[in-house]
């Protein structure tokens, strides 16, 4: 079995990106990961938290729950984790309103995505449309949102011919009034 592979693919050597701009914006979204797995790790293993890096610019920024100084302490052995009753229901209330507030993120986080992706599919449907031909989207394609407005859209249309058509029977009505009094 000697020199057989598995089935992983070989990670390729770590080195330092060598173009400062891009070694700036990795880390950037490198440090977001990281957060965002730390977050997790707190939501949903209950997970005491601690977490810094300097960038390489030397700013530095941190990720801690329930605080750096909490994390550090206990990680130093100098506060242990709490054991009384009054803590542990503080705790759990505080669990309880990050874990609501982790959901309704969660939720907002999800409504943005389906906004985008009906945004995407609009450009779609209306690429190489000009907004003037807003009236030529295929209907069927349509969801209630849109098609409200393109309700809209058409009685604004048919409010606005109708004030053309006033004005222009009631410019012919006084000008056919005027030639008649021209004739007496």
């Amino acid at each position: 079995m000697a020199g057989r592979q598995t089935g992983e693919n070989p990670r390729p050597g770590m080195k330092q990106i060598e173009n400062e701009s891009s070694r700036l914006i990795t880390f950037s979204k490198r440090k977001s990961s990281i957060n965002k797995k730390a977050s997790e790790l707190v939501t949903l293993c209950g997970a005491e938290v601690g977490f810094v890096a300097f960038s390489p610019s030397g700013n530095p920024f941190s990720f801690a729950h329930p605080s750096i100084d909490a994390v550090a302490n206990r990680f130093l052995n100098r506060n242990p984790s709490p054991n009384n009753s009054s803590q542990a229901l503080v705790e759990s209330y505080r669990q309880a309103k990050c874990k609501e507030l982790n959901q309704q993120h969660d939720e907002l986080y999800n409504q943005i995505k389906a906004e985008k992706a009906q945004g995407k599919a609009l450009k779609r449907l209306t690429k190489g449309k000009s907004d003037a031909a807003w009236w030529e989207a295929p209907i069927e394609e349509l969801n209630r949102e849109e098609l409200y407005q393109m309700k809209g859209r058409m009685e604004e249309l048919r409010r606005s011919l109708k004030r053309s058509i006033n004005q222009k029977t009631q410019g012919e009505a006084s000008g056919s009034s005027q030639g008649q009094e021209l004739e007496k």
